[in-house]
């Protein structure tokens, strides 16, 4: 049988309508589009402001307030350091302990400089409390983030109570929409975002092309740059542009867009089926993350007495998926999300995700259950494999 492909939280193919986008910008179509006062300039120049529409309707923004970066963690590195850099009269920066190190890290860089981080606890679920959002508040606050959703468990996160919280507080509101761009319901004016940041390549575009929203509409963000040069983008992401990759961007971003609702729904009764089979077939498995409160692609399940990472390996010729501890080098380490959910148990170091897309199918969906199913049960009646061995 061929692999299936059961790992879209963390890359998903190029659509072939993306696909079909982009190629002439990488044959023939190839003028800089800062180079206008020119025919070959001017059409690759129209061909991002085209692209620069797509983003923005998708997401109930404005074209102005898009601003294309190389990546989702260019794009939350510009929104942490941009705020900070342009409000130096406040110190104060909210967040939650399973964000992305995108956002972690600069959070802890700014700590160093003095900056006061309120990293929030989140409960079993994996979701952060509005109550408690609130009580982090205060009149030095100059910026919270809180994802839209968590890439490893799926919860999902109360972003539009905690946009209006800081609305009405005159405190800037970010947030990473990165795993809900494909088949979410996204509306940046609706929930109160004041900066979102965007992956290509976790909507069915090319990967090394990402964007961040930026409002222009009171309350209006002002940010500092973080690079210097040609002053494209607003000067906020200076450097020649990806033409080719802001294409497809914008291309999958209106694809998602019309496709969402329909997609979503299909998914959801993919993961139900699939999530309802293990359960009822592997003693024990438990579903991490929110039950009901999640993105409709991700599956997240731990399994008392099997260890992820032999699961992975024992499938790899015919599965790809993830666990939650990710093996670098000599070491072995458990996700940081699961820890905060769990702390350090056997729950949190066994966890995998599974996590289907656009193109799997139902079929695929029921022989990946049963491979699962199957090697649990010859896995639990085995000695438990040294975890170098793994490694």
């Amino acid at each position: 049988m061929d692999r299936i492909y059961l790992d879209h939280n963390a890359t998903t193919p190029v659509d072939p309508a993306v696909v079909q986008a982009m190629e002439p910008y990488l044959r023939e179509i190839f003028g800089n589009p800062s180079s206008v006062e020119h025919e070959d300039g001017h059409v690759a120049a129209r061909a991002v402001a085209t692209a620069r529409v797509q983003v923005a309707e998708a997401i109930g923004a404005r074209e102005n307030e898009i601003i294309f970066t190389g990546s989702c963690t260019e794009a939350d590195n510009l929104a942490i350091f941009g705020v900070a850099r342009a409000n130096p009269e406040k110190k104060h920066l909210v967040t939650t302990v399973i964000e992305h190190p995108a956002i972690l890290e600069p959070a802890r860089a700014l700590e160093r400089e003095g900056w006061r981080i309120t990293f929030l606890p989140v409960d079993a679920d994996g979701r952060v409390s509005v109550e408690v959002v609130a009580q982090s508040l205060c009149d030095d606050t100059a910026l919270v983030s809180v994802m839209a959703a968590n890439n490893e468990v799926g919860s999902l996160q109360p972003i539009g109570e905690i946009g209006a919280l800081c609305a009405a507080r005159d405190i800037i509101f970010h947030t990473d929409l990165a795993q809900v761009a494909a088949c979410g319901d996204i509306d940046v004016e609706r929930d109160n975002i004041h900066l979102a940041s965007l992956s290509a390549h976790k909507a069915y575009g090319p990967k090394g092309i990402g964007a961040l929203y930026v409002r222009s509409r009171r309350p209006r963000v002002k940010l500092a740059p973080m690079l210097f040069g040609g002053g494209q983008e607003r000067g906020l992401r200076p450097g020649t542009l990806n033409t080719a990759g802001i294409v497809g961007m914008g291309a999958a971003m209106a694809i998602a867009r019309k496709s969402a609702k329909a997609e979503s729904a299909r998914l959801s009764d993919l993961c139900s089926e699939f999530r309802d089979l293990l359960l009822a077939h592997v003693a024990g498995a438990v579903l991490n993350g929110h039950p009901t409160e999640r993105l409709p692609n991700n599956l997240s399940f731990s399994i008392p007495g099997l260890e992820p990472l032999a699961l992975m390996r024992s499938l790899r010729d015919h599965l790809s998926f993830s666990a939650s501890s990710a093996c670098a080098t000599d070491k072995i380490e458990t996700s940081h999300v699961l820890l905060a959910m769990f702390g350090d148990t056997e729950r949190a170091r066994g966890a995998f995700r599974i996590a289907p897309g656009r193109f799997t199918t139902e079929a695929q969906m029921r022989a990946a259950a049963s491979l699962i199913i199957d090697q649990c049960a010859l896995l639990r009646r085995s000695p438990p494999v040294p975890m170098q061995a793994i490694a």
